[in-house]
């Protein structure tokens, strides 16, 4: 077993434990719109997340809990129209899961409306209940500990998680809660590699790490970062495979360059014409102007 899905359907969360199972690696890469979302899937990527990191990366947000429901729905369902293979996980955005009852309601909307095959929700072994309701009502839930983004009202800047013995065993003991619960994966962030890796070897379902080292089961990364489409370094977990950004502004700027000098479009980018129509314009631009709109007697 290869733990590959099928080309002919889109992938599942079984998918992903296949290939944990079979200790197979897998990428997961965030995506928001079309143009992301058709990216990921060429590179044969396994799953996307519509991730809320799109509250920073692509809307502009200085924090991922800026972002609401609608707004989460509007680019699940893009990335799920422009795609056919990858799994597309949604993530639950700030408040969307206060308790049972909104949980499964909008983790409904996600699956139902959007077309989304799972949802992911931030918070350890306090939010196994909510995970159990989720979980009971048929909808693929993955977890989030170590660094969960959207704490950042209480909680300030970003900070490694895990590092002291008593919070690493906090950590372990909320992954094996939410797995309990019914967590199909866990994303675990932010954490030592060594704790990841043991959290891992605890689990019978997938970890995704992302800056908790390579022995997670699968890793995830944030697009505009592995590309390097943005501004500024990225954090230190990521690494850009591309300096997109870098390129776009030179091709900006050569065709810029060529609207300046009159040389865009050229004959390539424009329509010509026929006879027919050379014809009648020379007709029109025969007609005197002044005549034409002189007043009659």
């Amino acid at each position: 077993m290869s733990g590959q899905p099928p080309t002919s359907r889109r992938a599942t969360i079984a998918d992903l434990q296949a290939a944990r199972d079979v200790k197979t690696p897998f990428a997961v890469l965030t995506a928001y719109d079309r143009a992301t979302a058709e990216i990921a899937e060429a590179a044969g990527v396994r799953a996307i997340l519509v991730g809320d990191s799109l509250a920073q990366v692509a809307l502009g947000h200085e924090s991922t809990v800026r972002i609401g429901m609608d707004e989460m729905l509007h680019h699940v369902a893009a990335v799920v129209r422009s795609t056919s293979a990858p799994l597309v996980v949604a993530d639950m955005p700030f408040l969307s899961y206060a308790d049972e009852a909104i949980a499964v309601a909008n983790a409904g909307r996600f699956l139902r409306e959007a077309g989304a095959g799972a949802v992911k929700m931030e918070g350890g072994a306090e939010m196994a209940p909510i995970v159990g309701a989720l979980a009971r009502s048929g909808a693929p839930v993955i977890g989030h500990i170590g660094l969960t983004p959207q704490s950042t009202l209480t909680e300030g800047r970003p900070r490694v998680k895990g590092r002291a013995p008593e919070a690493a065993a906090a950590l372990l003991a909320d992954a094996l809660a939410l797995e309990a619960a019914g967590a199909a994966a866990i994303v675990i962030e932010l954490v030592p590699a060594e704790l990841a890796a043991a959290i891992t070897a605890r689990l019978h379902i997938p970890t995704i790490g992302i800056g908790a080292g390579n022995g997670c089961s699968g890793q995830v990364q944030v697009i505009p970062d592995l590309l390097g489409l943005l501004a500024g370094r990225p954090p230190r977990h990521a690494r850009p495979f591309a300096n997109l950004r870098e390129r776009a502004i030179a091709a900006i700027e050569a065709w810029r360059a060529e609207v300046e000098a009159g040389s865009f479009p050229g004959a390539a980018e424009s329509i010509e014409g026929d006879e027919a129509l050379r014809s009648a314009l020379a007709a029109l631009a025969a007609i005197d102007p002044a005549r034409d709109n002189a007043p009659h007697s």
